[in-house]
């Protein structure tokens, strides 16, 4: 090849281009071209130099975008003319390490078919290989210590390849070239098996290394599942604890240990066909259980094959397939496996060996361990499906940290979202100023590059949010801020983060409520802190994922459980026009006051009783809050309702949900978050009665539905009419709302959304009535999304001086 034949160009790729093969794929698109030059890995992605025939350089930029591998994710591709350098052969070049990363981690991604085929082969060397991987699968954000994205940068640093496996790293043809998680049995990371000692700590993990004495730590696991026991199994990101889901004794004891109550556990199965048996699977949650990101899937259950245990009271199960080779191993010799993650109830998950066998003493019976170190925590994710498509409960492994595009500043006005926009973040400004009553508007700088910044996130369902040059990584779950280890992980995780992208003292947004331990957190920081409110930020997540540009607004419903309010009360059942820079409250639920406060969330009867108050409904011993409630208690409720005491006002439309459930005698008291509101949803059905509202007041609808209980009409139809009447109440409030400003796009967040029967029939009802809605498909509608919502606030109004 001569210089005066060939054209060169350099191309720069940017996405979640690290991790994926992405490298090898480049290589080998230029070595069947017939083209020369390099490529490699730096701090902003893969940066290519190709030289050849002009049209063979045309058609490599076409099918680098076209053929990429299935795990990339590619945001842009910048291409400039070079001289021609005379260059022969293709190669990957060491990777360039310059300035602050703008490169993307990949999640960590299910075993592939082809590596699950080699775990199978008793002729292949990683038969029963508990660590298998290649370029397509395995380990990726939870072994990732710094980037770019090489070996000596990941938890596998301390595993020097053998020459089999060098051999395979270095092979343009082989699927495992430049797979930085590369092993075999001879050099990789090893399983082993270790007993609780005496005392009921447990001793120093003992068996043997990879080979058989992987079998033998599998055996020993699986003969401890098979009599009963709980196994500690540590993981991609984390620990696990693991029984048989058939034995209620063994389920029992896991719930009892854990100190789990009533909460549900999620169930691990070999396969469809296993998920099949235990639940109703349709086509789009079969593609979930099956695809890479392998979450956990809300299943309408049977509960035939599973203890009543697993899920007490609970018509969805939690079903997951494995996603890594050792899930397989045990899987293929076991029944159905609950699965929950390794923790007491509200503690981040274990994942750092001597944590784990301290925090999980007491609950273990064995452990079933290896050496590779995970440097990130990484709880599964959890999802449903609604309206044929995906609806994140909890968003972590399989999906964190893929970014999200921050909106576009400024905007042109009515101009349509434009789906993978980005934006650069917001400069410093003025601070967040309280408009008039049931108003809050901000002034700040827009649509110039700001300083990076942390969203802190909400109290429960904890994530956080990190965005620097127009992207936001949102963190994986981390959990409910209610201990030090879950404060420590949300520092862990901030760290991480900002170790990633080589960011110091980012600038801090968090919810606005007083006594948030998120709030006290970022006011304990030595940086700049933004207060925003909680519903705002609700309806700012939703509008992120949808690419609304900074500028437009939308009508926002953000119906939730708890959320403090800019007048002082608990907010929940919001109708705002909202834009980044600001809301206003358009209407709400009617208040009630709730008496006891955060007691009443733990006793949908309260809540029910002070519904009723409310509404003007005699508490009559024919109804069942009433008969759930003692006669003392009942007295001392009467007075503080008369008299105002320790009664904080609501309009929270969760607490409606659970004063429904006790009103129709499903659910009086509460052991997990939403366990009323998830069984009034299940409940529902044949010919829905229909209610009304009154404006926002839901007293009819509360009589009207003790006059249907009297007369003897079904719970289902009275629940599946309450769904119905809120959906209607929706759809009004967004008539009122397009007809005084001419808005027609309608956001729904928060908790109450998870509700997929209520967001089916709003949805359609919306449709019919001539609106585009925007759901949650990214980030959950609970407040595992509230961070998201916080930083493209921040990032819009900017912060105090």
């Amino acid at each position: 090849m001569t210089t005066a034949a060939v054209s060169a160009r350099r191309l720069r790729v940017s996405g979640v281009v690290q991790g994926v093969g992405f490298r090898p794929f480049v290589a080998r698109l230029a070595g069947e071209l017939g083209l020369a030059g390099e490529v490699g890995n730096d701090t902003d992605g893969v940066f290519v130099e190709v030289e050849g025939p002009a049209e063979a350089l045309d058609r490599f930029a076409s099918r680098l975008v076209a053929d990429a591998p299935p795990l990339a994710h590619i945001r842009g591709v910048a291409a400039a003319d070079l001289p021609a350098a005379g260059r022969a052969g293709f190669v990957i070049a060491a990777s360039r390490v310059a300035g602050r990363p703008r490169t993307y981690v990949s999640p960590d991604i299910a075993v592939c078919d082809a590596c699950l085929a080699e775990l199978w082969d008793p002729a292949d060397r990683r038969y029963r290989y508990p660590f298998v991987n290649c370029t397509g699968c395995g380990p990726r954000f939870t072994i990732t210590i710094r980037l770019p994205y090489d070996r000596p940068n990941t938890t596998m640093a301390g595993f020097a390849m053998c020459a089999d496996c060098s051999r395979e790293y270095h092979d343009p043809a082989d699927r495992r070239f430049h797979a930085q998680p590369v092993a075999c049995p001879a050099c990789g990371p090893r399983l082993s098996w270790g007993s609780p000692d005496a005392g009921g700590h447990a001793g120093a993990v003992t068996g043997s290394a990879a080979g058989s004495g992987s079998d033998a730590a599998l055996a020993a696991a699986l003969e401890l599942l098979a009599a009963g026991g709980i196994v500690a199994v540590k993981g991609l990101g984390g620990y696990h604890l693991a029984c048989d889901a058939a034995s209620s004794d063994a389920v029992g004891r896991l719930r009892s240990r854990k100190q789990r109550g009533e909460k549900p556990f999620a169930v691990m199965v070999a396969d469809v066909a296993s998920a099949r048996r235990l639940a109703a699977v349709d086509a789009d949650e079969q593609r979930l259980l099956s695809g890479p990101q392998r979450p956990i899937v809300l299943l309408r259950a049977h509960l035939s094959g599973v203890s009543p245990l697993v899920a007490p009271s609970n018509p969805y199960l939690g079903v997951a397939l494995p996603y890594t080779p050792l899930h397989h191993l045990l899987l293929a010799s076991s029944g159905p496996l609950v699965m929950t993650s390794g923790n007491r109830s509200d503690e981040p998950i274990c994942f750092d060996d001597g944590d784990a066998r301290r925090r999980l003493a007491g609950i273990a019976d064995g452990w079933l361990v290896h050496d590779r170190p995970i440097h990130v925590p990484c709880d599964d994710s959890v999802v449903r499906i609604e309206a044929g498509e995906e609806l994140p409960i909890r968003r972590s492994r399989g999906y964190a940290p893929l970014p999200v595009s921050l909106p576009t500043s400024p905007a042109s006005p009515g101009s349509p979202a434009s789906p993978g926009s980005a934006a650069s973040l917001a400069s410093p400004g003025s601070a967040a100023s309280p408009g008039p009553a049931g108003s809050t508007d901000f002034a700040g700088a827009t649509g110039s590059a700001g300083p990076p910044i942390i969203a802190a996130g909400g109290e429960l369902k904890n994530a956080c949010c990190l965005g620097a040059g127009g992207d936001a990584w949102m963190s994986q779950h981390l959990g409910d801020m209610g201990s030090v280890e879950t404060l420590r992980a949300l520092d862990l995780a901030v760290r991480h983060l900002c170790d990633l992208y080589a960011v110091e003292a980012p600038a801090v947004a968090c919810d606005a409520h007083p006594g948030y331990q998120t709030r006290r957190w970022a006011e304990a920081r030595n940086a700049p802190v933004l207060l925003v409110q909680h519903h705002h930020a609700h309806i700012a997540s939703v509008m992120v994922e949808h690419a609304v540009p900074v500028g437009e607004r939308v009508i926002g419903v953000a119906f939730d459980g708890t959320g403090y309010g800019a007048d002082g009360a608990i907010w929940g059942g919001e109708i705002l026009v909202a834009g980044y820079d600001g809301f206003d409250r358009v209407d709400h639920l009617r208040y009630v006051p709730l008496p006891g406060g955060d007691a009443t969330i733990r006793r949908p009867a309260r809540a029910a009783l002070a519904h009723m108050w409310a509404a003007g409904i005699p508490w009559d011993a024919d109804l069942a809050p009433v008969v759930a409630t003692s006669a003392e208690e009942l007295a001392v409720l009467r007075r503080q309702l008369e008299r105002g005491l320790y009664c904080v006002p609501t309009s929270s439309m969760g607490r409606l949900f659970d004063a429904v459930s006790s009103l129709l005698d499903l659910r009086h008291t509460v052991s997990y978050e939403a366990q009323a509101a998830i069984e009034l949803e299940a409940a529902a059905g044949g010919t829905p009665r229909r209610y009304a509202f009154d404006g926002m007041d839901p007293a009819p609808v509360l009589r009207a539905a003790v006059a249907d209980l009297r007369a003897g009409v079904a719970p289902a139809r009275i629940a599946l009419g309450f769904h119905h009447a809120v959906a209607v109440l929706v759809v009004e409030q967004a008539v009122g709302v397009r007809s005084a400003t001419g808005l027609h796009r309608v956001a729904l967040s928060g908790g109450v959304w998870q509700n997929v029967l209520l967001a089916g029939i709003t949805r359609q009802l919306l449709e019919a009535a001539g609106f585009v809605v925007l759901t949650h498909r990214v980030v959950p509608p609970n407040d595992g999304g509230l961070a998201l919502g916080q930083l493209a606030i921040a990032a819009t109004v900017g912060f105090p001086r």
